[in-house]
């Protein structure tokens, strides 16, 4: 049964719209790229991997329990931490006492070192006004009449020989003790003060210049007694001044040549 075209209802109208709209999209598919000018670039979407690569979008539940924690951008820095009270109160003053103490012990090292260098320089001279220790006093055989007045002594050291110098003001009485308790006696001096040599007078600083008269006597002992080298000056026979050398020389047994 046909139909004639005033007879068509709506319906069965071709949809000329429709239509034309396959032949746009046709069109618009065949027609030409339009051309891009130079030195320009087309915006590319990111792959997955590199989408991913730029930040960890997990939530905490989806990372993995032994997972490190994301690091803080660097312009995310924590703020410092103050430091506790005990801290502050130990470390401040230490920073000031230590300092203070390294200068102290090293002023109290100076005065000591020139303290020593103040005894060292005074022991090379006659020290006067005190008697040798007891102690120098027995190993050098040297026993100082009581009484007796300006005492001086200096003693030397050296790896085989121990020298000790005095000398002394004592009383006629005095002097005999003395040489009583050395070994010898008046009688046995002899005349000059050459016993005791030029080397040794001026290690003691002794000048025997004097007017005299000048007596003494050089003894050796055997074992391990030390040697005396005695001279005696006899101005004023009551007041006699004696100038004693005793020597103690260890490779030799404390005998002195």
């Amino acid at each position: 049964m046909t139909t004639s075209p005033d007879q068509r209802t709506p319906d069965s109208a071709p949809d000329q719209h429709g239509q034309d709209g396959l032949v746009t999209e046709h069109a618009a598919d065949q027609r030409p790229p339009e051309p891009r000018a130079a030195g320009t670039r087309t915006a590319e979407p990111l792959a997955p991997e590199q989408g991913a690569r730029g930040a960890d979008t997990r939530t905490p539940k989806q990372r993995r329990p032994g997972a490190a924690p994301a690091p803080a951008a660097a312009g995310s820095a924590a703020a410092p931490r103050d430091l506790p009270r005990w801290v502050r109160w130990t470390v401040l003053p230490l920073l000031v006492l230590v300092p203070l103490g390294y200068v102290i012990i090293s002023a109290q090292q100076s005065r000591e070192s020139g303290e020593s260098k103040q005894q060292e320089a005074a022991s090379r001279h006659m020290t006067f006004g005190y008697y040798p220790s007891a102690l120098q006093q027995r190993i050098y055989e040297m026993p100082i009449p009581y009484g007796a007045a300006h005492v001086g002594y200096l003693e030397t050291n050296s790896w085989d020989t121990s020298v000790l110098y005095t000398q002394f003001t004592t009383t006629a009485g005095g002097l005999d003790t003395f040489l009583a308790k050395v070994g010898t006696s008046r009688e046995a001096l002899h005349a000059g003060a050459s016993d005791i040599s030029a080397s040794q007078a001026r290690a003691a600083g002794w000048t025997f210049t004097g007017p005299g008269p000048w007596t003494g006597i050089s003894m050796h002992k055997p074992g391990d007694k030390p040697d005396h080298a005695i001279t005696v000056d006899l101005h004023d026979p009551d007041v006699p001044t004696v100038y004693v050398v005793s020597t103690v020389n260890f490779q030799h047994g404390f005998r002195g040549n």
